[in-house]
């Protein structure tokens, strides 16, 4: 049994033999295909007219199209707000799990991973009926001013707060991804003992190391609230990727130009982030020759 043991593990963590790299090229190639092919279509989509050949006005006019602007600005805010609250609320918890509520870790990833099991439909129904419930039974109360700030269409707090709670389960894991592979208790330790308090610590010595689990929750947190469809139509609000199905029916050619420039714009984000993450900072000490 020990010998068997021994040969299985030593299969799974030997290292790919040279055979294996025509497979490995074949995946990697039918898995661009799978996504380039799509995005070329989308692209010859929105520069062949019938009749006149190329044509790039579905690109040349998106600027000056009502309403791109509004919606995207919208959205844009509505992104940053959500990663604000995010990272205010998963940061600390993700911490204290590692540090000394290490007991809690189930509820929390039950909690998080909620989202995933609620149908977006059943979780806008909630939330509507709670907005149209509290100006029926609280409209005498300092509470029915809050519940009409909420949805200001300038910038709907509501969903700021449905997006970070749809946003828990991608941004707990690339946070809690992004702990497993540092030594908290060990930076803290070491941090206190040179006479920095808890909060100090956390800034100075975790933070800076947690730079590629922050920017990864970032990024899936600004891409969900981009591409986030149902629950800003049924409430009633106009973002971005509302925006991009209204103008669809009238201007198809239009509304998947924009698609594909604002999947451009993410890719382009999502290099950003990953050269901003990899990029490590300049030791401040020099070798002596």
């Amino acid at each position: 049994m020990a010998r068997l043991t021994a040969r299985l593990t030593a299969r799974l963590t030997a290292r790919p033999t040279p055979a294996a790299a025509p497979w490995r090229a074949l995946v990697l190639a039918a898995a661009a295909l799978y996504f380039l092919v799509p995005l070329a279509a989308s692209v010859v989509f929105t520069v062949d007219v019938p009749g006149q050949g190329v044509n790039l006005d579905a690109y040349t006019r998106i600027l000056d199209t009502e309403g791109f602007l509004p919606s995207l600005l919208l959205s844009l805010e509505l992104a940053a707000a959500t990663i604000a609250v995010v990272l205010l609320l998963l940061v600390p918890a993700t911490v204290a799990l590692r540090l000394t509520a290490s007991k809690l870790r189930p509820v929390v990833e039950v909690v998080c991973a909620a989202p995933l099991v609620v149908p977006p439909i059943a979780f806008v129904a909630g939330i509507g009926t709670v907005l149209k419930w509290g100006p029926e039974h609280l409209s005498r109360t300092p509470l029915f001013q809050t519940f009409v700030a909420v949805q200001n269409p300038d910038f709907p707090v509501v969903l700021v707060l449905a997006h970070a709670v749809m946003a828990l389960p991608f941004a707990y894991r690339a946070l809690d991804s992004g702990l497993r592979a540092i030594d908290v208790r060990t930076l803290v330790e070491a941090a206190r003992s040179c006479g920095a308090s808890l909060p100090h610590a956390l800034l100075r010595a975790v933070l800076p190391n947690l730079r590629g689990g922050l920017l990864s929750a970032s990024f899936l947190t600004l891409a969900l609230v981009l591409g986030e469809f149902t629950t800003a139509q049924l409430l009633g609000f106009r973002p971005f990727a509302v925006w991009i199905v209204n103008i669809s029916g009238s201007q198809a050619q239009m509304s998947v130009a924009v698609s594909v420039m604002s999947l451009l714009v993410t890719w382009l984000l999502l290099l950003l982030l990953a050269g901003f993450g990899s990029r490590r900072t300049p030791s401040s000490t020099t070798d002596r020759k």
